[in-house]
């Protein structure tokens, strides 16, 4: 059998990472649409962040089953799944008259999107080398944070000439389309077109026969990486999607007396370095066989940009935006978790592994975006502009200071990680 042609193999990733691209730009909406979102459905800052963690609450419930379900049924069918759920998800954000049925859309949709990122990782495994694992990795974040970022400006253009109504159902009524072209196009393994598969020779095959799934689960909790890896990403990924998925933009244009356009202007650019350091922290892990090392790299220049916006909030933006945007790129490091957690356990056992670093980063994120806003709700004093709730330099410093904390205490679990020199376990 000759390997699968790189235009054939990039085909198929292409359709997993257009899926993936519409997650995340559903991800970060409720930043750009803050004040939309308030005004319309009259919520407190505590209640924007739970609206907002409905897409979390459901992303994070179906990652373990979702690296479950991809080691027995194969990733397109969840594709498949996952592409027609978020469509309906995003129609119901979209023209729901209350906040329920918008958070029931927002839920769909996380529910929907939690199945893209460890079924893509499993396509990558299946139709390209392992020495690109590293680097493909990176691209898909990077394709992936392309939706973030045009929810940032973009988003709020399109939403300022048409309403933020129409503009998320056109989006649900897009991937509608997709989920069709996935139908159609994409393959599990390119042996189901007749080319070879990179599959790990010990990697199980759809249907073929699976230990029960508690044994599973208790196998992959026995290995110190894959239970320390997802508490690293709550507090890596976690807090700085929690920042620039929701907070950012309303801590800038209430502190630093920016427009909203301006502010999502800067939490996109942090997006941009997101996806810019994703691919280039997947090259050099390849490069050097390591994963801890420049995942340790990355995420100590999030840890300062993060400390300085802490301890120094009213801090000059000729300051504060070159650390974060610097913080932006290094947490892109993340993306070598899932290969670095996929290594750390047989390859039999991957899918399960993924799925559970991968909820860590919804949990910190679902967890942090409430809790933010119960913060700030605390410490509100009163003030209302246009509609929405403001909140005090002080409010934001403790909410701040409560992110910082727990990326510092991430980042010391990292490095009790065990290396795995870009090997598969055995």
């Amino acid at each position: 059998m000759h390997e699968p042609p790189a235009r054939l193999a990039y085909s198929v990733w292409a359709l997993a990472a257009a899926f993936y691209l519409f997650g995340f730009f559903q991800r970060v909406t409720p930043a750009s649409l803050a004040a939309d979102l308030m005004r319309d459905f009259d919520l407190t800052a505590a209640a924007l962040g739970n609206l907002s963690a409905f897409y979390y609450y459901a992303y994070a419930a179906m990652q373990i089953p979702t690296g479950i379900l991809v080691d027995r049924w194969g990733p397109s069918r969840l594709f498949v799944a996952g592409s027609a759920l978020s469509g309906v998800g995003a129609l119901l954000f979209a023209l729901g008259d209350s906040v329920l049925v918008a958070g029931l859309g927002r839920a769909l949709i996380g529910a929907a999107h939690g199945m893209a990122w460890v079924s893509m990782l499993k396509l990558v495994t299946h139709w390209f080398p392992m020495k690109r694992f590293g680097t493909l990795s990176g691209l898909s974040l990077a394709v992936g944070t392309l939706g973030a970022i045009l929810a940032g400006p973009p988003l709020r253009a399109l939403a300022d000439a048409f309403g933020w109504r129409a503009v998320i159902a056109a989006s649900g009524g897009l991937v509608l389309l997709l989920a069709i072209a996935i139908k159609l196009f994409m393959r599990d393994d390119p042996r189901d077109r007749q080319f070879k598969s990179y599959a790990p020779a010990s990697a199980p095959s759809r249907g073929s026969a699976q230990a029960p799934i508690i044994a599973s689960l208790t196998e992959v909790f026995r290995h110190r990486n894959s239970w320390l890896l997802p508490i690293v990403n709550s507090g890596t990924c976690g807090a700085f999607l929690a920042f620039t998925g929701l907070w950012g933009v309303p801590f800038f244009v209430q502190q630093h007396a920016l427009s909203v356009k301006q502010a999502s202007t800067i939490t996109s650019a942090m997006l941009v370095l997101f996806a810019l350091g994703a691919p280039v922290f997947g090259h050099l892990s390849d490069r050097w066989r390591l994963r801890k090392r420049p995942f340790a790299l990355g995420a100590a220049l999030l840890l300062a940009g993060f400390g300085a916006l802490a301890v120094f909030p009213a801090a000059s933006l000729w300051i504060l935006v070159p650390l974060l945007l610097a913080a932006g790129f290094g947490v892109a490091a993340m993306a070598l978790s899932f290969g670095y957690v996929k290594e750390s356990v047989p390859a039999r056992l991957q899918g399960t592994a993924t799925g559970v670093a991968n909820a860590g980063v919804m949990l910190g994120t679902l967890i942090q975006m409430p809790v933010i806003g119960v913060i700030l709700d605390a410490h509100w004093k009163g003030a209302i502009v246009n509609g929405a709730r403001q909140y005090d330099l002080a409010a934001f410093q403790f909410a701040l200071l409560f992110l910082f904390a727990w990326i510092a205490v991430s980042f010391a679990l990292l490095l009790l990680t065990r290396e795995t020199h870009a090997k598969q376990m055995a």
